[in-house]
């Protein structure tokens, strides 16, 4: 894409989420803490409409929970969906500072990392801001993320663009993952967002 600049032209990259190259990370989402998420109904409801969207299209899912004996466990809906997964327990505020993160991060060969969870202000921004540091692609889902206050959540949501994240939705992740009416998984995951 080339956009002008009075006179003077600039190649401008667009990133477009792959199914092939991005891996989804769950962050944090447990206990009590869970309980005074901002909108937490729309909030699980949608990470669990990410989780399934990941599944159908053979996306790899790393699933972190903070210190969760002083927590708690992972909302039984959401760990319900993550059956099977192995749950990455850290105590770096980052996932990215865990070395169990890290290692299976890596084994994954991703470029690109799409983040939910919670607290956007806190967990969430810390490993994307260092996802983005090591010259990853990072989309936020603004809908699939929240914080105790709905101004916490947007003033990481500004940093985490300045920063250089493409904030989604989950709609929209969807149908930029999908590409076209055609794919063979758009009616069952065109359902799951109506």
């Amino acid at each position: 894409m080339e956009i002008d600049f009075h006179g003077k032209y600039c190649i401008v990259s667009c990133m477009k989420m792959n199914s092939a190259k991005c891996g989804l990370v769950v962050i944090d989402v447990q206990g009590k803490l869970a309980q005074l998420m901002h909108e937490k109904e729309r909030l699980f409801n949608n990470i669990q409409v990410l989780i399934r969207i990941a599944k159908a299209l053979e996306i790899p899912i790393l699933w972190c929970q903070q210190v969760p004996q002083a927590l708690g466990p992972t909302v039984e809906s959401i760990a319900a969906l993550l059956d099977g997964i192995e749950s990455i327990d850290k105590s770096s505020f980052s996932s990215c500072g865990d070395p169990g993160f890290q290692k299976r991060w890596k084994s994954l060969n991703r470029q690109q990392a799409i983040l939910c969870g919670i607290e956007t202000h806190i967990c969430v921004c810390q490993t994307a801001c260092d996802l983005l540091e090591t010259g990853h692609e990072v989309a936020v889902i603004a809908d699939a993320v929240s914080s105790r206050t709905p101004e916490n959540k947007q003033i990481a949501l500004d940093r985490m663009a300045a920063e250089g994240a493409m904030i989604y939705s989950v709609e929209m992740l969807l149908f930029e993952l999908l590409g076209d009416a055609r794919h063979d998984k758009f009616r069952e995951l065109a359902r799951l967002i109506k």
